[in-house]
C-alpha cells in the first residue's frame, strides 16, 4: 500500500467529554448520571475452558493450525494474547512504566495530548457517540503507532521523554 493511499478515516471518532480526572477534583456530591450503570448485573465468573482468552503463538504462525486459531480468535473474540512475539520483557516493562508516568502527570500536561473532537486518538475517552451514552470512569490514551505514515506525533506524550 502506498503512503498516499493511507487514510486516517475509518478508525472511528469520539464526542468530547470532560476528563474524569477533572471531574474527580470537583468534589461532586453525586456521581454524574453518565457514569452510573444501574442496568449492569454481575454474572458468575465461568471457569469453563472454552471461555479462556485465545493464545496465539507468533512463532507458529507459519502453520495452518495456528493460522486457524488466529482466524477463530479474531472472528469469535475480537482479541487474543500473543506469545513468542520477540518483544523483550524489559521493553514491555519500560512501556508500562512510561504509561504509568504519563497518567501521574497533572491534567494540564496530559491535555497537551488531548483528543481532537470526532477523532479517536489522544488522551480522553474513546468511542463516545452520543450525549446520553454511559461512560467509563477512566480516561485513556489511544495512539496509532503503525503504519508509520499515519502516526500523529502531536498526540504522543513528551513526558516522560522515553515514551516516544
Amino acid at each position: 500500500m502506498k503512503t498516499d493511499e493511507l487514510s486516517r478515516n475509518g478508525f472511528g471518532g469520539s464526542l468530547p467529554v470532560e476528563n474524569v480526572q477533572s471531574l474527580a477534583t470537583k468534589n461532586l456530591k453525586d456521581i454524574p448520571s453518565r457514569y452510573i450503570r444501574e442496568e449492569v448485573e454481575f454474572d458468575i465468573v465461568s471457569i469453563d475452558e472454552s471461555f479462556r482468552i485465545p493464545v496465539i503463538d507468533m512463532s507458529k504462525l507459519g502453520h495452518d493450525d495456528e493460522q486457524q486459531k488466529l482466524h477463530l480468535a479474531c472472528k469469535n473474540w475480537g482479541f487474543f494474547q500473543l506469545i513468542n512475539h520477540g518483544v523483550g520483557d524489559e521493553v514491555i516493562e519500560k512501556m508500562k512504566m512510561d504509561i504509568q508516568e504519563f497518567f501521574k502527570l497533572p491534567l494540564h500536561e496530559k491535555l497537551a495530548c488531548a483528543q481532537i473532537p470526532n477523532d479517536i486518538e489522544g488522551y480522553g475517552q474513546a468511542f463516545v457517540v452520543s450525549e446520553d451514552q454511559k461512560l467509563d470512569w477512566g480516561d485513556m490514551l489511544f495512539l496509532l503507532p503503525l503504519p508509520v505514515p499515519l502516526r500523529n506525533m502531536r498526540l504522543w506524550p513528551t513526558t516522560p521523554p522515553s515514551f516516544r
